[in-house]
């Protein structure tokens, strides 16, 4: 997985009754794009690390 600052971060509920939770990345760790990544949440606006897993994805903001 790689990405950048700006982009989204999407990750997919693997529970019955978990929601999809979607968030920006604010800060990549490593000049390669590989995790871990400082995440902004859409749905509460906290800022999280974030070590994705197989239930992510990242999609690329518009560069």
């Amino acid at each position: 997985m790689r990405a950048a600052a700006g982009d989204k971060l999407i990750v997919e509920g693997t529970h019955g009754g978990d929601n999809r939770r979607e968030g920006v990345i604010v800060h990549v760790g490593h000049a390669d794009g590989s995790p871990p990544y400082t995440v902004r949440w859409l749905d509460s606006e906290r800022e999280t690390l974030v070590f994705p897993g197989p239930d992510a994805r990242v999609v690329q903001s518009v560069r």
